[in-house]
Parts: structure tokens; C-alpha cells; sequence
């Protein structure tokens, strides 16, 4: 399914965890299509273990993951919403009601899955949906996650492998799910997974609805680029991205491995944005360790090249001055317009990113100050163009690109060159 821009949204994973219910969620809706969806933001994703009721942050006395803890599963082997969490989800009604609200609000919905199949579906031979056909003849228990105990991978050379992804998407799909986020998937940890990834992109396709698909957790593998952008949308090229400043010097190296690769088939994904209050589910609720600069540097490199935006915060408890950074129009259109984003420029303390506006031609430079003091610099040498009208994006001013700018230690300067 080709998109013209990357999807941009909520994730609920960096700040709930394993916890979320449907009240948090619901609120968090709810904030986006008051104060963000007119910029832009319009997916709502319920991140792992909706299905889980023993799930818990470490603080409760529990285990994020707990093996074979209590899960809601229907007779036909798939994860139904935890009713402790999800209410609404009673009476066979999964999460239709809870994507209805969403929808309501003028949003999508999304929801996030493993690969394979429930173990505990294995163990009680529980049938596929309209088949003969057993959880325990398709499931593999050698093909397992190696941070998540729920499910056994689905063997694709059994009979009835297909037909249990294409009932599980059926069922998403009749919820009203838009976007489903598959993980332990992406880096091909175990042999099946790219045979899974086929399977749960033509049970995609099978259904009776466009939904998009993202691959998780990263690295991506860079030899599969093609691979990854015939069956999903979205994939990721990092692991767990976090507030810390070391990981965000490093997508640089990682951005620049990517480099080109974006498109309207489908988009290298940098990882969920750690803003505002997170932590809540594992133990501590904080806010984010980057500092504003360091968070304006985050979204001008995930714009430029076209990385999807998901925010991981409570989004009613976001600063003022973050909230006018996912705001910024001009700088989040990056994902749609930006082509051709290319490393142009890379010292010790400087780094350069420029890519063109496919629509009109229009210039785009990212100079980002990796150092720790603020830094002196000219835009003039790193601008391709010989002349025109400079905008700096983040501040929405004109600027003279041949005088000396003083960039903040970790932060950026974004110039459109018109």
C-alpha cells in the first residue's frame, strides 16, 4: 500500500508499557484530535499485551512478561482484549467499540501484535478458525522470542499456517483495526520470520480493509530492503530508541546506512519519539532526559528522512514548548515532501543533512551541532542553491544564509531555500 507520507501518531508503549487500558487511551484520542490532528497526527496504537491480565510494572510486584501468565484468546487461537484493561471489549466485541471511539474522533487506530501463534492455544489444541486443523500442528516451540514468552512462531510449511494469520487479520480487520505493529519480526531472530512477514502481509491483503503493517524491533537488515518494502510499510532500523543523547548521536550513523531508501512504498522507521512524561510502565514516571534542543534535533532528522512519527508520551501532560515543536507544520510536511535526503556534510561537531521539496524544488539543509557548546555557523556553503528566499523552519523567520548562526550544543538549524 503506497502512502505519500509516513504514518504519524501515539504509541502507548514508551509511556505505559505493558499497563495500558482503555481510559489512557481514550484520553490520549481524545488530546490528538483536539490539539494535534489538524497538524498532522491522526493513528492511535495500543502498544504489547492487551491480551495479558499478569502483565505489570516491575513496581506492582510483577514481571513485564510473565510466561504462560493469564491471556484472553478466543477458541480459535487468537488474542482477544484483556477485559481488565479493555471493558469495552466484553461480549465478543474485541476492540470494535474502542476503534469506533477513535474513528469517532476523526483518527485511526492501531494495535500491536507478536509473531506466532498463543502458546497456551498450543497446549490446548485450541482449532483455527473454519479447519479441522489444531494450534499445536502449526505452532513451532523451538521458534520463540527471546524477551517475550507468549507465543510459539507459526511453522509455514504446515497446513493451516496461512489460514491462521488470515483469520487472525480477519478479525483485526472487522475490529476496525488501521495499523498493526508486528514484533519480533523484523530482524529475522528466528528462521520462519520472513516467511511469517509473507504470511501476515497476504492475510493484509485477503482482507477487507487497507491496513498498514510495521515491523519490529530493528535492526533492519539492509540486504532485505527490497523484501521489507513488498510486504510492509514500515520497518524499523534500530532497536528500543530512548531519551539518551548517546542513542540519538548514533541515528545519525544509522539515518545515513538508510540513506535514500524512503519512499512512498514504504519508510525505514527510526523508533517512537520519547517526549513529555514517560516510564509510567516500568516503575517510574519521568520526563524525558532530552533537553529541548535535543528533541528538536530528534524530529528535524526523523522529518528529512521520512521516518515515521509516533510520540510515546502521555499527551495531555505534555509541555507547552514540546507540544509547539509537534505543532510545526512546515517541519513535520518534511515527511511527505522531503526527496533525495542525503548526508551532505559530517566533522567532528557539525552534521549536514539536505534533501529537495519533490512537489516544487525547493531547498532543504538540517545543520546539527553534535557538540556540546553552542557553535558558530554559516549556512552559505552547505546551501546548493545560489540564491533565493531562506526560511528557518523552527522559527518560522527569514534568515540571511550568509551570515553566521549560533547553533545550541545538541541542537539544529532547519533552513528551507525557496
Amino acid at each position: 500500500m503506497d502512502m505519500i507520507r509516513p504514518p504519524m501518531g501515539w504509541n502507548s508503549f514508551d509511556c505505559y508499557g505493558v499497563c495500558v487500558n482503555e481510559e489512557q487511551v481514550k484520553a490520549n484520542a481524545e488530546f490528538m484530535a483536539e490539539n494535534l490532528k489538524d497538524y498532522g497526527w491522526e493513528y492511535i496504537v495500543v502498544d504489547i499485551e492487551w491480551y495479558s491480565y499478569t502483565s505489570q510494572p516491575p513496581r506492582d510486584g510483577g514481571g513485564i512478561y510473565v510466561p504462560f501468565g493469564r491471556i484472553e484468546v478466543d477458541e480459535y487461537a487468537r488474542p482477544l482484549p484483556c477485559l481488565k484493561k479493555f471493558p469495552s471489549a466484553a461480549a465478543g466485541a474485541g476492540f470494535g467499540p474502542l476503534a469506533s471511539h477513535v474513528h469517532s474522533l476523526g483518527l485511526k487506530f492501531g494495535i500491536h501484535m507478536m509473531r506466532g501463534i498463543p502458546r497456551i492455544a498450543a497446549h490446548t489444541h485450541s482449532k483455527l478458525w473454519d479447519t479441522e486443523i489444531t494450534a499445536d500442528q502449526i505452532a513451532n516451540p523451538y521458534s520463540i522470542c527471546q524477551w517475550n514468552p507468549d507465543m510459539y512462531g507459526v511453522d509455514p510449511s504446515k497446513p493451516g499456517a496461512q489460514e491462521y494469520y488470515d483469520s487472525l487479520i480477519a478479525l483485526f480487520a472487522e475490529w476496525g483495526v488501521d495499523f498493526i505493529k508486528c514484533d519480533d519480526i523484523c530482524r529475522m531472530d528466528a528462521e520462519s520470520s520472513k516467511d511469517e512477514i509473507r504470511m501476515i502481509h497476504s492475510a493484509i491483503e485477503k482482507c477487507s480493509r487497507d491496513i498498514v503493517l510495521s515491523l519490529s524491533p530493528g535492526p533492519a537488515l539492509a540486504e532485505e530492503f527490497d523484501f521489507y518494502r513488498e510486504n510492509s510499510e514500515m520497518w524499523r532500523v534500530t532497536d528500543a530508541f530512548w531519551d539518551n543523547w548517546d542513542q540519538l548521536r548514533e541515528m545519525f550513523d544509522v539515518c545515513r546506512n538508510w540513506q535514500g531508501k524512503a519512499s512512498d512504498a514504504g519508510f525505514p522507521d527510526c523508533d517512537m519519539l520519547p517526549v513529555g512524561l514517560i516510564g509510567m510502565g516500568f516503575g517510574e514516571d519521568r520526563r524525558t532526559n532530552f533537553t529541548i534542543n535535543e528533541e528538536k534535533t530528534m524530529l528535524t532528522l526523523w522529518s528529512i528522512v521520512r521516518s515515521p512519527l509516533m510520540i510515546g508520551s502521555e499527551l495531555s501532560k505534555l509541555d507547552q514548548e514540546t507540544l509547539e515543536l509537534l505543532r510545526n507544520v512546515q517541519v513535520m510536511r518534511l515527511t511527505e515532501v522531503s526527496e533525495g535526503a542525503r548526508e551532505a556534510y559530517r566533522d567532528n561537531d557539525v552534521i549536514v543533512w539536505r534533501s529537495r521539496d519533490r512537489y516544487d524544488g525547493a531547498e532543504y539543509v538540517a545543520l546539527f551541532n553534535i557538540s556540546t557548546a553552542s557553535t558558530p555557523i554559516c549556512p552559505k556553503p552547505f546551501i546548493s542553491k545560489k540564491e533565493g528566499v531562506a526560511i528557518d523552519l523552527w522559527r518560522g523567520v527569514e534568515i540571511n544564509i550568509r551570515s553566521t548562526e549560533d547553533i545550541p550544543g545538541h541542537g539544529c538549524l532547519l533552513i528551507r531555500v525557496e
